[in-house]
């Protein structure tokens, strides 16, 4: 895919979802503060957003501060998010988290990206969830969606997420770069479906290279 054809579509590509979807900042995860959100994007590895809000429900209700958390038992906390699936590291890596947080960063959530990182069971996704919605600082966040899609659109030819993400750090503009992900989720559960795409509903089917190589 030339680059020049890339700075075609992709005002285009924009201008379509911004139309479509609208260009407020929205988090499927629900939350209350960034401790919680942190927590719930941990839960969200291979689990579904409304798995995890049904879970955090109580979750939070039990546990109402990081302090809890940083105290909880392990095969408690395990029962309390097996739903989740993966709930043995999780479990391991929410109380482990929690304790760093409260030892190194008094209590609160650090908003540069080596500092999060650094923090048990967060890597560069869940870092950029909490830069974004909890900072507004501008991140792109590489989820399923975003990688399938964004590589079907043809602007990342990359599989690994780090990549994807400086790929499209390139191509998409700074104020777009939270908005992307929003977008593209929407997208891949209602249109841009796995395994079987919907290309003949798709609003971005001519400027989709997977979608009008298959006409």
């Amino acid at each position: 895919m030339k680059k020049s054809d890339i700075k075609i579509r992709v005002p285009q590509i924009l201008s379509r979802l911004d139309e479509r979807y609208g260009t407020d900042h929205i988090c499927y995860l629900e939350h209350d503060n960034a401790w919680q959100l942190l927590i719930s994007t941990i839960l969200s590895a291979q689990c579904t957003d409304a798995r995890v809000n049904i879970v955090t429900k109580d979750l939070y209700r039990k546990y109402p501060s990081i302090e809890d958390f940083a105290r909880a038992d392990l095969k408690e906390l395990e029962k309390d998010i097996h739903s989740t699936g993966f709930y043995h590291n999780k479990a391991k890596n929410i109380i482990a988290c929690c304790r760093k947080l409260i030892g190194e960063y008094g209590g609160e959530v650090p908003s540069g990206i080596d500092e999060l990182t650094s923090l048990p069971g967060v890597g560069r996704k869940t870092a950029n969830v909490i830069r974004g919605n909890i900072y507004n600082i501008p991140s792109i966040v590489v989820d399923t969606h975003v990688k399938r899609i964004s590589g079907k659109l043809g602007l990342t030819g990359n599989d690994d997420p780090e990549k994807i993400e400086k790929d499209l750090m390139k191509v998409l503009p700074e104020d777009h770069w939270i908005l992307w992900n929003i977008h593209i989720i929407t997208l891949g559960r209602t249109i841009c479906k796995a395994p079987v795409p919907r290309c003949e509903e798709c609003f971005l089917c001519d400027l989709c290279p997977a979608c009008y190589t298959q006409e």
